[in-house]
């Protein structure tokens, strides 16, 4: 009995979405829950898994094709409805005898994702294949037949297609160099949009003969960035000149290829000093014809992170400016990959392992030493340039257009926290374990500014041409700061939430945007938007309200200072308060300065007050 996957609902507004690969073929077994295709939108990528366990019999969507909502993309039996490829293959192979098959099914693009499941068939043909060197000899005995059309043995690497608006993409990182060997859906390249950065992996394995596009270039959707296929193609056209011999004679070169590598490989284990003191030269010549600026940059890559695979820019960073040894570092993702936080807890041992010495060693002569200045660190981008992220960009239009319509200022007051801080003391142990989430300023901030919103509903208000809207429901963007850029998540009809809810919501969303996982419902509906400038030690701000909304409330960081206090009898005292500054930007097509002002001051009183013991339990 066969059963037929849908496309799943991808988002609020989203109504369709991209196929852009698919991990599994026709003919292969899948278990339930296991990764089937991988789905782009104009918002999120996500993959989509088997519902049922079986095997693939046939499948309805191709890649880089469209299919809404509800749509039939594969269908999932027990094999015996699956598409009959195989005898197809084999008379191809039986049509091109005289070529190797490995090759031809490289260059075909029907069969190219399934090389790995179809060379058997080519070894059945020809058992002598079946030794490395003499499939090594065999493909370069084809080399030389068709040297004059050296692309007609690999297989374009296009670029996918990257959500429903996104018409290209920017190459950013090559993990390959010409030259190097690839498999089957191993990641290839490195690609940046506005919204999303992915992979782009191999659709066959062989070797990388060609990069069309390099880094930091720009590519539409159907580009050709590269070219991988058998490795003969390249080589043919860099020792031409050296060896034409090889030319002249293909075929008794692959039988003596094939009687003459081992003894090579005898002789590099007796002699290895000798023979890399002559093969570094040629290392170095065969290099410099390929890409020259993207082979430094893939050896720093393996060399930082032997043993450990593939880690992102931003690990290797972090990593580098720590000075942690990647190869040293035990990486939790999947397939092992280091994550970002392997590496915080690598240099968090680091530093508790040497200030324990250190410690012991200045505690004799702390009367003596001198206080020396701290050292100064050199951020590796000073005197450089770097293009513009495509997150990077579209902020900055946004932000430009908004205040080319809007008419914005900003309103500030100066808020008493004490009372909510000694509040946060006594019940933060005790709300962590019972509501599962941590308890810290932001939750009695949003939650006075949703009360707020509800009593002047101007602030939470668009302009939609000669009309004002007033939205029902309070839906707050929650500006959060990522190592990708500028992103706001949005929480849903927070005017419904208690204040444990919304504690549960800021640090669901925010974990999302740290991680990279927020989705196109996550972003999306936003009528207010609070920042927290003061996370990172600022005051005061001036921030620039998102079109369409009308208001944008940010606050500063929560400082002791001593202030002027006033007793129940009317007497002045000065004590010691924790004061913070809250500053509200807002566009004065609509709003005005006594609006801004009452809104304020509303959340003013409310967090001076601290009537929040209800909340909190206590």
């Amino acid at each position: 009995m066969s059963e037929t996957v849908k496309m799943p609902a991808l988002g609020e507004s989203v109504t369709e979405g991209t196929v852009t690969r698919w991990l599994k073929s026709v003919g292969d077994t899948v278990e339930v829950d296991e990764p089937l295709l991988e789905v782009s939108t104009d918002k999120v990528d996500t993959e989509i898994p088997s519902p049922v366990a079986g095997t693939i019999e046939k499948i309805l969507v191709e890649e880089d094709e469209d299919a809404e909502v509800g749509a039939d993309l594969v269908v999932i039996g027990d094999g015996s409805g699956s598409d009959d490829s195989g005898s197809s293959d084999n008379g191809a192979s039986e049509e091109e005898s005289e070529s190797s098959e490995g090759e031809d099914l490289a260059s075909d693009e029907t069969v190219a994702p399934s090389t790995s499941l179809e060379t058997p068939a080519g070894e059945d043909e020809k058992p002598a294949d079946k030794e490395p060197d003499s499939s090594d000899s065999g493909s370069s005995g084809e080399a030389g037949k068709t040297s004059s059309g050296g692309a007609a043995s690999g297989q374009e690497v296009t670029m996918p297609a990257l959500g429903e608006s996104v018409t290209e993409g920017t190459v950013t990182r090559w993990l390959k160099s010409v030259g190097d060997t690839v498999e089957v859906d191993e990641p290839l390249l490195e690609v940046s949009t506005d919204k999303v950065d992915t992979e782009i992996p191999s659709p066959v394995a062989g070797t990388l003969l060609e990069i069309r596009v390099e880094e930091d270039s720009d590519a539409e959707v159907g580009a050709v960035l590269a070219i991988v296929g058998d490795a003969s193609a390249a080589s043919s056209e860099e020792p031409a000149d050296d060896a034409p011999k090889a030319d002249e004679k293909p075929e008794p070169s692959e039988e003596k290829k094939s009687e003459e590598k081992p003894e090579p490989k005898a002789e590099e284990k007796k002699s290895e000093p000798a023979e890399d003191k002559t093969e570094a030269p040629k290392g170095e010549e065969k290099q410099d014809p390929s890409a020259p600026a993207s082979a430094p940059k893939a050896a720093d890559s393996v060399s930082g992170a032997e043993g450990s695979g593939y880690v992102t820019p931003l690990v290797r960073k972090m990593a580098s400016e720590a000075g942690i040894d990647l190869s040293s570092v035990k990486g939790t993702g999947l397939g092992g990959r280091i994550r970002k936080q392997d590496v915080q807890e690598a240099i968090d041992a680091a530093e508790q392992a040497a200030s324990a010495p250190a410690a012991t060693q200045q505690a004799a002569p702390a009367a003596q030493a001198p206080k020396q200045a701290p050292k100064v660190e050199v951020s590796p981008l000073r005197g450089t340039e770097e293009k513009m992220s495509r997150i990077r960009k579209i902020t900055a239009k946004r932000m430009v257009e908004s205040l080319q319509t809007q008419a914005q200022l900003t309103t500030a007051v100066e808020v008493d926290m004490t009372r909510v801080a000694k509040l946060r003391s006594a019940a933060k142990d005790a709300f962590a374990q019972r509501e599962g989430a941590k308890l810290t300023f932001l939750p009695f901030i949003m939650m006075a500014a949703v009360e707020a919103l509800k009593t002047y509903p101007k602030i939470n208000a668009e302009i939609d041409g000669d009309m004002i809207k007033y939205n029902a429901s309070e839906n707050i963007g929650m500006a959060a700061d990522t190592e990708r850029g500028l992103v706001v998540p949005v929480i849903k009809n927070a005017g419904d939430l208690n204040l444990a809810g919304l504690a549960r919501q800021i640090g669901e969303l925010g974990g999302k945007a740290k991680n990279n996982k927020l989705g196109p419902d996550d972003l999306s509906g936003a009528t207010f938007t609070i920042t927290n400038t003061g996370s990172g030690g600022a005051l005061f701000d001036t921030p620039i309200v998102p079109n369409p909304q009308v208001g944008i409330l940010g606050c500063g960081t929560i400082v002791k200072r001593p202030a002027v206090v006033q007793n129940a009898e009317g007497d002045d005292s000065i004590a010691i308060r924790s004061m913070m500054y809250l500053f509200l930007s807002y566009d004065h097509r609509l709003v005005d300065g006594g609006d801004a002002a009452r809104f304020l001051t509303h959340m003013k009183k409310r967090l001076e007050d601290g009537a929040f013991e209800a909340e909190l339990g206590l």
